[in-house]
């Protein structure tokens, strides 16, 4: 059973670079067909995808978060890092890693495991 498991500081002041490790166990990031995701929600708000790193180790992020954004695997200890650089008080938010898998046949994709999340709280 693929278990997520997110680690890194809660509080970050303003303008520092936010820096997250998602430990993969049960699994393998180098598995095809499986995207490894971070997710954000910040409070009051829905869930933000930030991006991902699938099996090839490319990456893909979102427009918005793209200048600041930067996800990397280290595939020997089956993890994989977010940082987002700048952070201000609207990057408070509780982090998740997750899988998301792709149907290449059928074109679905959904997310069947998430970390239990992370509180982030950036500091003006």
């Amino acid at each position: 059973q693929v278990q997520l498991q997110e680690s890194g500081p809660g509080l970050v002041k303003a303008s520092e670079t936010l820096s997250l490790t998602c430990t993969v166990s049960g699994g393998s990031t180098t598995t095809n067909y499986y995207y490894w995701t971070w997710i954000r929600q910040p409070p009051g708000k829905e869930l933000e995808w930030i991006g991902n790193i699938p099996f090839t180790g490319s990456t893909t992020y979102s427009p918005s978060l793209k200048s600041r954004t930067s996800i990397s695997r280290d595939t020997s200890k089956n993890q994989f890092t977010l940082q987002l650089t700048s952070v201000t008080p609207e990057d408070t938010a509780v982090y998740y890693c997750a899988r998301e898998v792709r149907v290449t046949a059928t074109g679905v994709r959904y997310f069947d495991v998430w970390g239990q999340g992370t509180q982030v709280t950036v500091s003006s």
